[in-house]
């Protein structure tokens, strides 16, 4: 069963999953090819756990072929939704017991199709599977947060090279998330705008990180990237959650991830890279909690491509060495046509 404990230095938790070491891994040894047998692949369904969720267009059974997108639950979880959250202290120390959601979307039936190389609709397809779980998943009053990431190529920390994203409900707010949160918040009590709001139309104005937008979404180089060729993409229309996106303006952020990706595969040749959605914590009726965060947080995507390692200076001070100013890597991106 897994487990989580409390860093009390610097109030970070830490999941051990033993289970995890029996999961494939597609990018061991010297060849970097598909598995023998991809139980991601349309005719593969047997080999996964039963669906949650899919896109079926000409309404074909679950668990057989015929989707576009599918999710299930990983096999090889994380954390594990059985049981009742049981904090309990360790001598000086906290500790939970492992519960929580660990899901696999499934992009494609193809497993050579990456996110970026599928129509406007597919991409769309997949954000509103990560839509429709997270709101499914709100319902369990022992989550407290949806972590929604996708992970390509082994730097980045993938063990499968079919595309997938997951999503794994939490029963505890992160620590970078709070992080967000607490600066977000202090900057609304300190001046009563969105700092959100003020960093988009800052580089809106400015235009030298912009990389590419659309009537919804703004794609952009962060002033301070921490890697090479750092994006975020920002929603125009204020909202703290994720799931709040839908109809046309599902397609307009799949029109903006679609060109970000893009435009990364073209300049840096296919890399790995991290790509993670940072939406508000789950909220439930409490009274005097958090009144301002529909104003003074917003949901929003950062996606990392891994050119370069992180090593004892970063992890010893928190800093980040980059080699590229974000005004160079938005300026070569943006010259790029597609």
């Amino acid at each position: 069963m897994p487990e989580l404990r409390k860093d009390p230095l610097v109030g970070r938790w830490v999941v051990f999953a033993p289970e995890r070491k029996q999961r494939p891994i597609d990018f061991e040894g010297p060849e970097t090819s598909l598995p023998k047998v991809d139980a991601f692949s349309a005719g593969n369904e047997r080999l996964t756990p039963g669906e949650v969720y899919a896109v079926r267009p000409n309404g074909s059974t679950p668990n057989t072929p015929g989707w576009k997108v599918r999710v299930v639950p990983n096999r090889y979880p994380a954390l594990r939704i059985e049981g009742e959250l049981n904090p309990e202290a360790v001598g000086f120390y906290d500790r939970l017991n492992g519960i929580g959601a660990h899901e696999v979307i499934i992009e494609t039936p193809d497993p050579t199709l990456a996110l970026e190389d599928q129509s406007l609709e597919g991409v769309a397809d997949v954000f509103q599977a990560f839509r429709h779980r997270t709101l499914d998943l709100m319902k369990d009053s022992r989550f407290h947060y949806l972590l929604m990431f996708k992970n390509v190529g082994p730097q980045a920390g993938a063990s499968v090279a079919h595309a997938h994203s997951q999503l794994m409900a939490l029963p505890v707010v992160p620590m970078q998330i709070k992080h967000k949160l607490q600066i977000a918040l202090r900057y609304f009590e300190e001046k009563d705008r969105n700092i959100f709001e003020d960093i988009l139309r800052n580089e809106v104005k400015n235009q030298e990180r912009i990389v590419y937008e659309n009537q919804g979404f703004v794609v952009f180089c962060p002033f301070a990237s921490r890697f090479p060729f750092e994006l975020s993409i920002y929603p125009r229309r204020q909202s703290p959650d994720f799931h709040s996106v839908d109809g046309h303006e599902m397609v307009l952020l799949a029109d903006a991830v679609k060109n970000a990706l893009s435009r990364l595969k073209v300049a840096l040749g296919t890399p790995n890279y991290n790509m993670v959605v940072f939406t508000a914590p789950v909220r439930r009726p409490r009274k005097n909690y958090w009144s301002t965060i529909d104003f003074d947080f917003r949901w929003h995507i950062e996606i990392l491509p891994r050119l370069t390692g992180i090593a004892g200076f970063e992890f010893g001070t928190g800093f980040f060495i980059n080699t590229t100013l974000p005004e160079e890597a938005a300026q070569y991106l943006r010259q790029i046509r597609l």
